[in-house]
């Protein structure tokens, strides 16, 4: 069974205001979107046959009226930003100080230790992918050796694969 319909009067009253100085087309059918089903009882269906448009789009033009006339302090917040976050970034930031120290001097830094302060500061098991989305997070970087040795001599190397031999003999 369907919910009972809840007509806001005073929606209804600046739909009626809204209709009498309406400039656009969308203006006056946001307001008569909502004025049929308030004071005629009109279906969404029969609202949408008078308007010349769908059923859905009934509903999105009373939607588009009631955020045009709700309070700023009544509109919905928008979805953005860390709901599910546990620290807030400051937070992160004094956690990470004394291994910022550490870092800067020159040390490694072992994530396993890292996530083991972090689970007791929180007070419950984090995984480890939550450590390395705050250090991602605050910048940090993991740092991959290179690709070549600094001690290395690519002339000794050329020469000892020129003398190798081809094929290894058993031992």
């Amino acid at each position: 069974m369907a919910r009972p319909r809840q007509i806001d009067m005073a929606l209804v009253a600046q739909a009626q205001a809204l209709a009498i100085e309406a400039q656009t087309l969308e203006d006056l059918r946001s307001a008569q979107a909502v004025l049929l089903p308030a004071l005629l009882e009109a279906t969404l269906e029969d609202t949408a046959a008078a308007l010349g448009v769908g059923r859905a789009t009934v509903a999105r033009l009373q939607a588009l009226l009631r955020r045009r006339v709700a309070k700023p302090t009544e509109a919905r917040p928008s979805w953005g930003g860390r709901r599910r976050a546990s620290m807030s970034i400051e937070e992160e930031q004094e956690f990470l100080a004394p291994w910022t120290k550490q870092a800067d001097e020159g040390g490694v830094l072992v994530v396993a230790p890292l996530r083991a302060a972090l689970a007791q500061e929180l007070g419950h098991p984090v995984a480890a992918s939550v450590v390395y989305r705050m250090l991602a997070r605050h910048g940090w970087r993991k740092v991959a050796p290179d690709t070549r040795h600094p001690k290395s001599d690519p002339r000794v190397q050329e020469a000892w694969e020129k003398n190798s031999p081809k094929h290894w003999r058993p031992c």
